[in-house]
């Protein structure tokens, strides 16, 4: 039985939860509709040309934008929008070795095509993956720049679905970072990951699993012979699910990274079939692209599944068990056995 105190803790964080969910309604309204919304001349009407105010002046638009209510609106922007909000350095991710030795031409094969887009000058865009407080508050982080800056993409019958942009770089360090030994990564689209690896002296080979002929295609013709150490890449073609269970076990790899999907809406089943797979490679370090977002959307379902429980009266969980489950953690083990 949960004391009151306890109850109360489990309604402040279900505040919480719906104070995130109004965040992210927020950002993905922003982000596919109005994400030229801030313009040069709105920043240079708020700051006077001080660039140090350029980060506080575009999250202060945004949550005035879409906040009427004048204590909601304080209360999301402290902490929501000031924390998200970020200007970056076009000049640090043009001298990303990716974008220094890789040139990439404007091809078509099939039904993919390799090509560039723009951000415009002050234009927002999602940076990074989630950042998540104690507090159980869930941060989408959003970035624009204050200089238009291109980036290469590979698109599928006119959708994107690989381009390396700050949010792709910047959700890949840690995996990149960890990679050693021989490595097998799931899903090619325009071989950053594969690159970056490449260089690594602590990573002797690295196994690309791609299913699409015409990516490999684009890849090996148009970005792979500019790569330094190609002779550490091998690329395989499959399905990366027949892979994981078929091959890779008997392949003895040291880490697996798997960047299959194009975002949460087609990767949280993507990412439980594979975390399924992980006992047939237990050797095997498994990273997985966009983890915390995907661990996310997970919680979610977890959260209203206890408080459904909690408030039927049926709950036999302790507010120390509830608060177990709703760790990253527990749910990396979980997804393994739903």
């Amino acid at each position: 039985m949960l004391t009151r105190e306890e109850l109360d803790k489990l309604e402040k964080i279900s505040r919480t939860q719906a104070k995130n969910e109004l965040f992210l309604r927020m950002c993905v309204l922003y982000l596919n509709e109005l994400e030229t919304l801030v313009t040069p001349e709105i920043i240079e009407e708020i700051t006077q040309g001080e660039k140090s105010l350029e980060e506080c002046a575009f999250s202060g638009f945004l949550s005035n934008t879409f906040i009427e209510d004048e204590a909601l609106e304080s209360e999301m922007h402290a902490e929501y929008f000031a924390p998200s909000i970020k200007r970056l350095d076009a000049d640090e991710y043009r001298s990303n070795p990716y974008f220094v030795n890789i040139p990439i031409p404007n091809k078509e094969v099939g039904n993919w095509t390799l090509s560039h887009q723009k951000y415009q000058k002050y234009e927002g865009f999602v940076r990074d993956d989630f950042t998540l407080f104690d507090d159980f508050r869930e941060v989408c982080n959003l970035g624009f720049f204050d200089e238009e800056f291109s980036f290469p993409t590979v698109f599928e019958n006119g959708v994107e679905w690989m381009a390396i942009k700050p949010n792709e770089i910047e959700t890949m360090k840690e995996p990149i970072n960890k990679a050693h030994g021989k490595v097998v990564t799931f899903g090619l689209g325009l071989g950053y990951f594969a690159y970056m690896v490449s260089l690594k002296d602590s990573v002797s080979e690295l196994v690309i699993v791609e299913k699409s002929e015409e990516v490999i295609s684009l890849f090996s013709n148009h970005i792979l012979p500019h790569f330094q150490n190609k002779e550490k890449i091998k690329i395989v073609k499959s399905d990366a699910f027949e892979y994981a269970k078929s091959e890779m076990p008997s392949q003895c790899f040291d880490y697996a990274f798997v960047d299959l999907w194009h975002d949460t809406s087609d990767g949280v089943d993507m990412y439980i079939k594979m975390k399924k797979l992980e006992c047939l490679s237990s050797k095997t370090h498994f990273e997985y692209w966009i983890e915390k977002s995907i661990l996310v959307t997970i919680r979610k379902k977890i959260f209203n599944a206890i408080m459904e429980s909690v408030e039927s009266g049926k709950n036999t969980l302790s507010y120390d068990e509830i608060l177990s489950r709703l760790s990253l953690d527990y749910i990396k083990e979980f997804v393994k056995f739903i």
